[in-house]
């Protein structure tokens, strides 16, 4: 390659050739099953390639200018290895939510994803690709000659696009109305579109004004003399269908199945990522806009609790809060300086051992305590357990998780539920000694799902407009204290089939912690009309 020379446009069609033929089997192996290869088909498909090079192309056109060239060149090659690397072995997404949990990602999250394969993906399709592009003769002919050239290339892709686009127009209609979410496997255009919007996202977030108050008229009345003690546990990446108290065939649960818990076995996520669904839960409408942009701009439910007189405690084993416990108590469990129960890596029940310290430390007012999992985080779901709770084998012991079987994949993340079952059993035994002074309660829903291989897809974070069920569907438990009647607890039952959503969490702590607002929703509320006169004012 050394030998010739080679003009920008050379080396932009070379370049998009290569993406196309080796960065892309995802989007061709989703497009193939959408419109099956047939004699009908073939042209079209055909010309779908065609076109889509020739949108990359307009891309390279639009950036690469003399010496700008192979620098542009040699980032494409490089991210669009890593991006064909997550998109055929996971069946990801790189979205502005995909975007947004790699800027939140820590370095253990990232070195979990560091594989061989990954290593391979990355060399062999980006690294030696971007070498040859780096050591090719650069031909520059004087910027006349060379926006001449780039003139002509522009209208010559263009008259290309659209000739086949009207040529083949019947299908072109049913990819773009039919089947939108195909273009989302696209590399390195779609990727290039959500850093785009993710940009704006974060630019249009930026405020320099004060943060929006949110429920200044929220109080608890002084007549409320009962205190209320209440945990919330935002879990990681369960998914319902593998909890057992929702039917599953393993017995995944067996120890909330002794704690008297409720079910609620038709709750969703609003995201399929922490980043999106953390912010969402705590936020007023959270759902609606960017929630993530919003997180930083206007009060979220725990700042509500605290000016309300509520002592809010955030305990995090997790990656952090997504920045909505800002302005309350904060504390990291991630490291064996704070967290008393490490092995390979620290347990989510070390957060437990700072509940109790935090009551005592508190001897008025109600109580709302966050734990933060780490939960069923993957890829890597054989490091989220003690050895002890090895019940299901074999389990991958891979965070690549195309050298496990599909059996493995479910033993491992199995395994994982049944340790979030022992938390949680342990948590109600700490909140149990407290029901002497408390109305106590713990509430648990998982932040999103997971996929594991269904249809080809592996972890979280696709678009909710195409996400599946497994992504989206997530377990929800609640517990209460014995200062609860059984006649309570059977009207909250008798709910529990009903669907919900994170969004019915903001309004149902209020309603939990007894704090008058007008944003206060009773139709959003879980427990509303399930409440006696006795123990809720």
């Amino acid at each position: 390659m050394t030998s010739r020379s080679f003009s920008s446009t050379s080396l932009i069609l070379l370049v998009t050739g290569f993406l196309i033929a080796f960065c892309n089997l995802a989007f061709i192996k989703n497009v193939i099953q959408a419109y099956p290869i047939t004699l009908g088909h073939a042209p079209a498909l055909l010309s779908l390639l065609v076109v889509f090079g020739s949108a990359v192309v307009l891309l390279f056109s639009l950036l690469c200018f003399k010496r700008t060239t192979k620098l542009v060149l040699i980032v494409f090659l490089l991210l669009s290895s890593l991006a064909a690397y997550f998109m055929d072995n996971y069946g990801v997404i790189i979205s502005d939510d995909m975007l947004q949990n790699v800027a939140h990602t820590n370095t253990a999250e990232s070195l979990e994803l560091f594989n061989l394969k990954l290593l391979a993906y990355f060399v062999f399709l980006g690294v030696l690709p971007a070498i040859a592009v780096s050591r090719a003769n650069f031909l520059w002919r004087g910027w006349r000659a060379e926006l001449i050239a780039r003139l002509k290339l522009v209208s010559i892709t263009l008259v290309l696009m659209v000739g086949l686009v009207m040529l083949f127009g019947s299908f072109y209609a049913s990819f773009f109305r039919e089947h939108k979410n195909l273009r989302t496997y696209a590399n390195p255009s779609y990727y290039v579109y959500s850093a785009i919007k993710f940009v704006n996202q974060r630019m249009g977030s930026t405020t320099q004004g004060p943060i929006t108050l949110i429920a200044q008229d929220a109080k608890i009345s002084k007549q409320d003399i009962e205190r209320e003690l209440v945990v919330l546990v935002i879990g990681e990446t369960a998914r319902a269908d593998r909890f057992s108290l929702n039917g599953y065939s393993r017995e995944t649960n067996p120890q909330l199945k002794q704690k008297k818990v409720i079910s609620f076995t038709n709750f969703w996520a609003c995201g399929t990522s922490t980043a999106v669904s953390v912010p969402c839960i705590f936020l007023l409408d959270g759902e609606s806009g960017s929630s993530t942009a919003r997180i930083n701009e206007q009060e979220n439910l725990l700042d509500i609790l605290q000016r309300s007189g509520v002592n809010v405690l955030w305990l995090d084993n997790n990656s952090d809060s997504k920045h909505v416990a800002s302005r309350v108590a904060f504390q990291d469990f991630k490291s064996p300086q704070k967290n008393p129960i490490c092995d390979t890596e620290c347990r989510d029940e070390g957060m437990l051992s700072a509940i109790q310290p935090f009551i005592d430390a508190h001897p008025t007012g109600d109580i709302l305590i966050v734990l933060h999992q780490m939960g069923n985080h993957g890829p890597a779901y054989y490091k989220r357990y003690p050895p002890a709770f090895e019940k299901f084998t074999p389990t991958c012991k891979s965070s690549d998780l195309s050298l496990c079987t599909p059996t493995e994949i479910g033993n491992a993340y199995d395994n994982a539920i049944l340790y979030t079952d022992d938390f949680l059993a342990k948590t109600i035994g700490v909140l149990e000694k407290n029901n002497h002074q408390f109305e106590t309660i713990m509430f648990y829903v998982s932040d999103h799902g997971e996929s594991l291989g269904e249809n080809g897809i592996y972890l979280h974070g696709l678009p909710k407009s195409v996400a599946p069920d497994a992504q989206l569907h997530i377990p929800a438990i609640m517990w209460f204290g014995s200062s609860f009647h059984d006649a309570d607890t059977s009207k909250i039952q008798a709910k529990s089939n009903l669907k919900f959503t994170h969004q019915h969490i903001f309004h149902t702590a209020l309603g939990m912690l007894e704090v008058n607002a007008q944003v206060y929703r009773p139709t959003m509320d879980i427990l509303d009309g399930t409440r006696p006169p006795a123990h809720w004012k």
